[in-house]
């Protein structure tokens, strides 16, 4: 889970502009920044956390988020590391179910929070898919590395699917039809966030 974080870390530091330059067609182009101070402060707290339990982990890295980015993006990530990580108490070693059971939870938090669904062209729209796969590779004994690559995967195509949405939350909604054809800058953030896990096993 600490490599994982170190991996996410990179990633946003790396998609900073990118994060940008999609929060600015609809929002107001501070998603990059946000993003990138919320997983420094999950990668800062995620190595000086002495807990064997990465649930416990979890719910300190949503507690965390939520303080040093306090945007909706930041606080709909806080509610959902800390519903994943209520998930998955007393559990000291990760399998590919647990991981599952901690991204289902984690985007049912996300969902309940953000009062939406799939189809509304959120981070959800990743999210969902991405949890699904991970659920269904669990189901089919699959390992927890082809797991991950098959909810990174979705993910991805997540992401791509939101170009044919029409926004319902927040400042895009404002745009309805003219956010037909644009990819969501949340689903993006999904994505990347199953990457960083996708790396943290790959490597």
């Amino acid at each position: 889970m600490k490599s994982a974080f170190n991996c996410l870390k990179k990633i946003m530091d790396k998609n900073r502009e990118t994060l940008i330059e999609l929060d600015s067609v609809m929002g107001d182009g501070d998603l990059g920044i946000t993003m990138q101070k919320a997983f420094t402060s999950a990668q800062a707290e995620a190595q000086i956390f002495e807990s064997e339990e990465p649930g416990d982990l979890m719910i300190k890295i949503g507690m965390k988020i939520s303080q040093s980015a306090p945007s909706t993006m930041g606080t709909l990530l806080a509610k959902g590391f800390i519903s994943g990580g209520k998930s998955i108490p007393e559990i000291k070693t990760l399998s590919l179910s647990n991981l599952a059971v901690f991204f289902r939870a984690f985007t049912q938090g996300i969902m309940d929070a953000g009062k939406t669904k799939p189809g509304n062209k959120t981070i959800v729209d990743a999210l969902y898919p991405a949890s699904t796969a991970m659920e269904k590779a669990s189901a089919e004994n699959k390992s927890l590395a082809e797991g991950i690559e098959s909810a990174y995967l979705e993910s991805l195509k997540g992401v791509e699917n939101t170009k044919s949405m029409k926004a319902q939350h927040g400042r895009a909604a404002y745009y309805q039809e003219k956010s037909i054809g644009v990819i969501d800058a949340g689903a993006k953030v999904g994505s990347l966030i199953f990457e960083g896990f996708y790396l943290a096993v790959s490597e």
